[in-house]
């Protein structure tokens, strides 16, 4: 999990790897028809394989290979040159879309990326990773009815594979709606999923926290401090939760670590003005 040097996680950043991986995984798995993605929509004897890809589809699937690739250097202009390349290859290729729609959802060119996951579910209309992403573009334009729909949308397709990262996302959403009942009830869906996302077991720490259910909260954060993920947010918010305890042995032992790593961070700053409010 990406943290930034001050030692916070930028949730966008994995959000848009998660849909990175969501592309490769489909270039991966197998190629894709002319009109729809492998597996995306399909019962599993139509699911085209290999020795179906036709000559334009291979030339589309190698240019949004390279654009990949461009992307996760920082080369976006090339990224987005290899792209023009892939979709003017096989227009019918809607992972070539939705890779542009995360580029451009990167570049906080919303009406662009929001187009751009439009036409790829033209092509594939129940792919949902595509879906999971145009959740998240509408999440960021503060849409958030049309964005819990989206997400909704995601999870009731049974062939889905990536669950916990749309309940996760959907709850971060909720959160931002101030719908905190359902962003909890999420969360604890993401959480059961995929416990060691730090994301979600620290949002969900977060939420019950704030909630005054202190000893909740601390399940989930000291199982996340106990990890090589632990970062300035989640010691800070350990320190709070046992404050709030009374435990002064493990809040001074992760105060310690505060210090000791992140020792420049607000996080850092806050303990020492003991300012356990903000």
């Amino acid at each position: 999990m990406a943290i930034n040097p001050s030692g916070h996680w930028n949730i966008k950043r994995h959000l848009l790897v998660v849909g990175l991986i969501a592309v490769v995984g489909t270039l991966m798995g197998g190629c894709a028809s002319t009109s729809r993605e492998a597996g995306a929509d399909r019962p599993r004897d139509e699911i085209v394989t290999a020795s179906d890809e036709t000559d334009a589809r291979k030339r589309a699937r190698i240019r949004l290979e390279l654009a990949i690739g461009y992307f996760e250097q920082g080369q976006t202009n090339i990224a987005l040159d290899e792209l023009k390349q892939s979709i003017a290859a096989d227009p019918t290729y809607s992972a070539g879309y939705n890779m542009r729609g995360l580029i451009y959802m990167r570049l906080n060119d919303y009406r662009f990326a929001e187009e751009s996951f439009k036409q790829a579910l033209a092509l594939s209309p129940r792919d949902a990773s595509v879906i999971h992403n145009l959740g998240w573009l509408l999440c960021q334009q503060s849409r958030y009815p049309e964005s819990s729909a989206m997400f909704l949308q995601a999870l009731a397709n049974p062939q889905y594979g990536e669950r916990a990262k749309t309940y996760m996302a959907h709850g971060l959403c909720q959160v931002r709606a101030n719908d905190l009942t359902a962003a909890e009830a999420s969360l604890k869906k993401s959480y059961e999923l995929d416990a060691g996302n730090p994301i979600t077991a620290f949002n969900m720490a977060t939420l019950l926290y704030k909630r005054g259910d202190f000893v909740q909260s601390q399940f989930y954060i000291r199982r996340l401090n106990n990890s090589q993920l632990a970062n300035a947010e989640s010691l800070w918010l350990g320190v709070k939760v046992e404050r709030q305890l009374n435990n002064t042995e493990a809040l001074n032992q992760l105060a310690g670590q505060l210090e000791k790593r992140f020792s420049a961070s607000p996080e850092t700053i806050l303990y020492h003005r003991g300012a356990f409010n903000e």
